[in-house]
């Protein structure tokens, strides 16, 4: 494959080189990725030339801006790297926003709250724009303006045959619609367009604590979800941090006037004084801080659901025993424009609630006992659980059939048949494990 080298202007990485082995790590550094070569693309044209290199020579891509979705699954296959298109441009009056493949959420999110706008990131700001969007996008802002894929108005593409497109509803509406949440199996993304949304004011932030507290708010969370408007987005979290005391929290935005979001989350107010607060009214800028997500690589087992209920039995199996060795079980309210009509692979979310256990496997050890309690979870709230999940939602050894219903698993199948025969890409939960079957 050192030929590779000469089809190629960006810097290509391969087995014994000195910065293979860190360049192939995905975000999560729990997750190994035996590929053959890393290839860091200098720009669209490089991505074009690498794909014709690829089907020439009978070889598979996987697309990775960062790897936050990787699953390991790229055994001898051709890591693409896309930092390096990272064109960002926000048309204030229009709305809209311009992105490379490479362009995390944090960027766009900067260049729109000057005017007053947002697009529909989640709760990380270093997550990449293009991979969140193509496995559907589950925002903060989701209840208001639905999946974040929705909001997509053109993809610039290199199909498997090695060719530039641009895609929209008019010139290709069957793989417009598979790039809008179907995942990355159908093309490559070099760059995508979308409309923002208006954003003039933002109140939301964290509410901590004890653990004690959690069966009351979880109560109350309840009470507020069953009533919020859809600008109002609440999640609730067990933590467990190491080395310290157990915690519940409570992370909120209002797209909409302080004293209103305010006013909304009031109830949270009655169940005494929390450990900390921060709430107020914030930059569309600065919304990871409400999470405070780490921002570097490391190793981390999620597992995600979706629950058709929140009940009391529901709140009885979150509650029973600490969730230790988990870092986080996290709820998220889901509802409002994420149940309505959406033309996309994912289509509506009917479920209210989503489900996310995530630990770090700090040892052998520790990582069987994540998995060991993860299932536990699952397993007692089985009665709660739909059986489906968002695609980004999805953990290694999963399925992509778990995210789609089963006609638009087939029709994405079908898609995946006829535009990349020969399997030229590879995506983090492929929808064909054959492309010839």
């Amino acid at each position: 494959m050192t030929n590779l080298r000469s089809a190629i202007r960006g810097r290509v990485l391969l087995p014994g080189d000195d910065d293979f082995a860190p360049a192939t790590k995905p975000w999560n550094l729990a997750v190994d990725q035996p590929v053959a070569a890393v290839v860091e693309a200098a720009d669209a044209d490089d991505v074009a030339a690498l794909v014709r290199y690829a089907r020439d020579q009978c070889l598979t891509i996987a697309t990775q801006p960062n790897g936050h979705g990787a699953t390991g699954d790229v055994d001898g296959v051709i890591l693409l790297r896309t930092g390096q298109l990272n064109e960002v441009r926000v048309d204030p009056a229009a709305r809209t926003a311009r992105v490379g493949a490479g362009v995390s959420w944090g960027r766009i999110q900067a260049v729109a709250d000057p005017h007053g706008l947002t697009g529909l990131p989640g709760s990380s700001p270093v997550v990449s724009v293009a991979g969140y969007t193509l496995g559907g996008g589950l925002s903060w802002f989701g209840r208001k303006h639905g999946w974040a894929a929705d909001s997509v108005t053109a993809f610039d593409i290199v199909d498997p045959g090695g060719h530039r497109a641009r895609v929209t509803d008019e010139s290709d509406p069957e793989l417009f619609w598979a790039l809008r949440g179907g995942g990355g199996d159908f093309a490559i993304v070099t760059a995508l367009e979308f409309t923002l949304h208006p954003a003039p004011e933002l109140y939301g932030g964290r509410m901590l604590w004890p653990a004690d507290h959690a069966p009351d708010v979880l109560a109350t969370f309840r009470d507020i979800t069953s009533t919020a408007p859809d600008e109002l987005t609440v999640w609730v979290d067990l933590l467990h941090f190491p080395g310290s005391a157990p915690l519940v929290a409570v992370d909120a935005t209002y797209l909409g006037h302080p004293a209103e979001g305010r006013a909304l989350l009031r109830p949270l107010g009655d169940l005494g004084t929390p450990t900390s607060d921060s709430r107020a009214t914030i930059p569309i800028a600065e919304l990871g801080a409400i999470t405070a997500e780490p921002t570097d690589p490391g190793p981390g087992l999620a597992r995600g659901e979706l629950l058709t209920e929140l009940t009391d039995v529901t709140a009885k199996a979150l509650l029973a025993e600490p969730i230790e060795p988990l870092l986080t079980v996290q709820l998220r309210h889901l509802g409002g424009a994420l149940a309505g009509p959406s033309d996309s692979p994912q289509g509506p979310l009917t479920e209210p609630f989503a489900l996310y256990l995530f630990g770090v496997p700090a040892t052998p050890d520790t990582a069987t006992a994540i998995r060991a309690r993860q299932d536990e979870l699952r397993t007692a709230l089985a009665p709660q659980l739909s059986g489906r999940k968002p695609l980004t939602y999805l953990a290694p050894g999963e399925d992509a059939s778990a995210a789609f219903t089963p006609d638009a698993l087939a029709r994405l199948r079908t898609i995946k048949r006829e535009r990349d025969p020969h399997g030229v890409f590879r995506s983090n939960f492929p929808v064909l494990a054959d492309p010839a079957s």
